[in-house]
């Protein structure tokens, strides 16, 4: 059986807030390659005899560049992920896997999506638009930006397209339009040229073109309008607004904006909530974004705290509650009040949950909650689950609260072992039994493993896990088996305790 085994490093270093993270290229220089020095033996011994050699034949695809943000020796993933399956069939699997819920699954999905990896021998350029596509679908627009110039934007019209899409979502559109005023076949879009044509200086050329496209009609009339304004706002001065439309692409975002007329993100994909990160957007706008982007793992949560104790809340109700309550917990936490904590925890903690980034909270809290000796029951059952959620669950496990039967099971799954304790539910006799040695996998994951497809196998084991978390508990059981037979034991464990802790419709 052809089973690949890997050791798999999921949670990636992320920057400090303050921080400014490495490009590529500085990540380059302080990780310099090895150099070979000396003369390189390249060729074989003399023969000792007159037969021919074995010759090893591979498709020349498969020496193909790695592609990707992170390397193998980060992300534990070998750089032939993806060989031995079809790139249109994990095309697929990349835009339809269900991470939604949760968050060690939406962990998993970065790295298959960011690792360096090597295209498949066919529908490698699938396989990267999938990719590119998925990052900015999870709001990831940076990631799916940096990716698509490392892979080589200018490439093809289809990776300049979604390379253009973001850099006009991450404000650096003058390097999008640059691109596009030396090699305009990239994009044969009169809008983005008009916009170009104008951000550059040139208001004649830009007139030249819309002119151009009213007569021939080459644009929608919605386009039309907008552009009309974006070139000569002080025509259309005092004149009503335009509608909004319903799915604007990121250039019509781009000209609402720029002509005064801002669209709200709330009601976008997520991905245009990267564009309310920016100083340009109100306090509020980059609170919502980043709640949003925190919720799909796209944002680090360091970037969430800065944002959250920026300064003090301008009203009360909804967001302006959890930022006060978290405001109030960090400082009970500052001044190591024992009682205020007792007292602000619980409140931000249902904040949190409301909000659904409870494992960001965990990640920034955990390790400062877990110095504290609380008194209060309810206040420690909290805290502890909150360590459990984070990435010292395994210190936690040692230390239940309690000694009821769901404690009990959630330390020893912390562990790896969860079968040492009776479950309390019936989710909970499922990852029990996924644990077990002699746990089933689903076929379809079973026979990717066997042909080589460790990725594909990866991704299928996704599916069934959110299958699992639904309801089935036979899927949850396999989900469970397979990826711990990959290697994946931290992020199992991590996401069956999200499973058992995290409240989430549906699951």
């Amino acid at each position: 059986m052809r089973i690949r085994w890997l050791a798999i490093a999921l949670i990636l270093p992320l920057p400090a807030a303050g921080q400014t993270p490495l490009s590529a290229i500085e990540w380059l220089g302080k990780n310099s390659p090895t150099v070979r020095t000396g003369p390189v033996l390249t060729e074989p011994p003399v023969s000792r005899s007159a037969t021919h050699p074995q010759i090893d034949v591979r498709p020349l695809q498969a020496l193909a560049d790695p592609v990707g943000l992170v390397p193998a020796s980060v992300t534990g993933l070998p750089q032939e992920l993806w060989q031995e399956s079809d790139g249109k069939t994990l095309a697929t699997q990349v835009a339809s896997v269900p991470v939604r819920r949760y968050p060690a699954m939406q962990t998993l999905l970065y790295t298959l999506l960011l690792s360096e990896t090597r295209p498949p021998e066919t529908g490698g350029e699938a396989l990267l638009l999938a990719r590119l596509d998925r990052l900015v679908a999870m709001g990831a627009v940076e990631p799916a930006q940096t990716l698509a110039e490392t892979a080589g934007a200018s490439s093809n019209p289809q990776r300049f397209r979604r390379w253009f899409d973001a850099t006009l979502l991450t404000g650096e559109e003058d390097k999008g339009c640059a691109e596009l005023s030396a090699n305009p076949t990239l994009l044969p879009d009169y809008g983005a040229r008009i916009f170009c044509a104008v951000r550059a200086g040139d208001w004649e050329t830009g007139a030249l073109l819309l002119e151009a496209a009213h007569a021939l009609e080459l644009l929608p009339e919605a386009k039309l309008n907008l552009l009309d304004r974006f070139l000569s706002p002080e025509v259309f001065e005092g004149a009503p607004a335009l509608p909004a439309p319903a799915a604007p692409d990121p250039l019509t975002f781009r000209l609402f904006e720029t002509i005064g007329e801002p669209l709200p993100t709330t009601t976008l994909p997520v991905a245009f909530a990267a564009a309310d990160l920016r100083d340009l957007a109100g306090w509020k706008a980059q609170l919502e974004a980043a709640e949003r982007l925190t919720r799909t793992g796209a944002l680090p949560p360091n970037r969430l705290l800065g944002l959250y104790t920026e300064r003090d809340p301008a009203a009360s109700g909804g967001i302006w509650d959890r930022v006060q309550a978290l405001q109030r917990f960090e400082t009970a936490l500052d001044h190591t009040s024992i009682s205020g904590v007792e007292k602000t925890l619980p409140a931000v903690w249902q904040a949190m949950e409301e909000a659904q980034i409870e494992t960001a909270f965990a990640t920034l809290f955990a390790e400062r909650l877990a110095g504290l000796t609380l008194e209060d029951p309810a206040a420690r059952a909290v805290a502890w689950r909150i360590q459990l959620l984070s990435a010292d669950y395994e210190a936690a496990a040692q230390t239940p609260p309690d000694d009821s039967a769901l404690s009990l099971f959630l330390a020893a799954l912390a562990q790896g072992r969860p079968g040492e304790a009776p479950a309390p539910t019936q989710r909970a006799q499922a990852i029990a039994n996924g644990f077990a040695p002699d746990a089933a996998l689903p076929e379809r994951v079973r026979e990717a493993l066997e042909a080589g497809r460790l990725g594909e196998a990866i991704l299928r084991a996704m599916d069934y896990f959110d299958r699992g978390a639904r309801g089935n508990p036979v899927d949850l059981s396999g989900a469970i088996a397979a990826m711990r037979l990959v290697g994946l034991e931290d992020l199992t464990r991590r996401a069956c305790l999200q499973l058992m802790l995290l409240k989430r419709s549906g699951a």
